[in-house]
């Protein structure tokens, strides 16, 4: 018997609310297909859906993929253009149910190349019950001569994370996601570059990250995940779902990841500090306002599905109103504004409704079929910092050389 292909990015929120979504539409529309869903970690998800060719050729009729991805896998004619039909049967309260700022990267050569699926740009997590706790704050005030809050530059942040940093209670000041996939480490470089005014593009468009505000970037971030009086010591093995794991089950004070994984400290299990988080936007530069990171995950229909009426219909009752509550009460992040402001969902994560806040920061990656290739060359740049000696201007020379190769091929 024909199966319905999925490729999933691997995390269980995502893995179990596919399922039920699956199953729930099969039973609605009396549909007696099997799914095969197959979870993947980013880079093979990457691999196997666009490099390899898995949505071109039908391997699979639908993918997780996400914003930093969609650009290139539009250009190579891997995903379907769904333009005629979200003309024909659009989503539920379809384009006005979601932020305009979950719309505009799957939107290429005046096709629409996705659904939003997952989201939550990058924030500041932190624990409210350390930084509320009046002994706590004394403590810190007799240290370092001012109230104990969140930071507002980088400069508090890293004397906040030296404050809390715990080893024998097993407590971190902050805990970082450092394994090098070619996202994370990108992600950090990005925001830390941005919360000091730079910007990935020069005046004509192009990538450039040779310059002043990125030698800053990259001096602070080499130095502060490399602070062993400050940071977890498995910061370098994790990736963002590993630290989340790290920080929801009480092992750090701080984190810089997706809002996602607040969200989880008040839904999963294994998390120890239920009711005890919240977030905050970024520290950035007095001189320069803070920024969020908004990347985010789309269903898209492969060019080569062999089901393609049936996926659309599949990513239509997926993207319900209802449908994006289960996603968000299994461990997810709902995307449209209606789960942003559900009443139960804020009960049960009390800072939900604070997403709002972080769209209107939320700066995007440059949209160009490069951007893969960039993002390896800008990660494999900021492990040789962390991992070795050189000169932050020497890594960015010759990053910035490689790329400029890149951009005249």
């Amino acid at each position: 018997m024909e199966k319905f292909r999925i490729a999933v990015r691997k995390f269980d929120p995502f893995e179990s609310t596919l399922q039920k979504l699956w199953d729930a539409f099969c039973l609605q529309n009396n549909i007696e297909i099997e799914a095969e869903m197959i979870p993947y970690e980013l880079h093979n998800l990457y691999v196997e859906t666009i490099a390899k060719k898995g949505l071109e050729n039908g391997n699979w009729d639908i993918a997780h993929l996400n914003t930093d991805w969609i650009f290139d896998a539009a250009n190579e004619k891997a995903v379907l253009n769904l333009t005629s039909f979200i003309t024909e049967n659009p989503p539920e309260n379809y384009p006005d149910g979601w932020h305009n700022s979950l719309l505009h990267l799957q939107q290429i050569n005046n096709g629409t190349y996705g659904l939003p699926f997952h989201d939550g740009p990058e924030c500041l997590i932190f624990r409210k019950d350390l930084f509320e706790n009046p002994i706590e704050k004394e403590n810190f005030r007799k240290q370092f001569g001012y109230e104990l809050r969140t930071p507002e530059n980088w400069e508090e942040f890293t004397q906040i994370a030296t404050f809390f940093n715990r080893p024998e209670e097993n407590l971190y000041g902050a805990v970082f996601a450092n394994f090098p996939d070619g996202h994370n480490m990108v992600f950090d470089f990005c925001l830390q570059l941005w919360t000091r005014g730079g910007s990935l593009l020069n005046e004509n468009n192009q990538i450039n990250i040779n310059h002043k505000e990125a030698v800053l970037a990259l001096d602070f971030y080499r130095n502060i995940v490399n602070n062993e009086k400050a940071v977890h010591p498995k910061s370098k093995k994790f990736g963002s779902v590993e630290a989340g794991l790290a920080f929801a089950e009480g092992q750090a004070a701080m984190a810089i990841n997706w809002f996602g994984f607040a969200s989880m400290c008040e839904v999963i299990e294994e998390s120890k500090v239920k009711g005890k988080v919240d977030i905050a936007a970024l520290p950035h530069d007095p001189n320069h306002k803070t920024a969020s990171l908004n990347v985010y995950w789309l269903y898209t229909i492969g060019s080569g599905s062999k089901h393609q009426r049936l996926a659309y219909e599949f990513l239509r009752f997926a993207t319900t109103a209802e449908s994006d509550k289960l996603l968000t009460t299994e461990g997810g992040i709902g995307c449209r504004k209606s789960t942003w402001k559900d009443e139960e969902i804020n009960k049960l994560i009390p800072y939900y409704h604070k997403l709002e806040m972080l769209h209107e920061n939320a700066l995007t990656l440059p949209q160009t079929p490069i951007w893969p290739k960039v993002a390896e060359l800008i990660d494999k740049m900021v492990l040789k910092a962390i991992e070795s000696d050189v000169a932050s201007e020497k890594l960015l020379q010759e990053t910035q050389k490689a790329i400029l190769k890149l951009q005249n091929y």
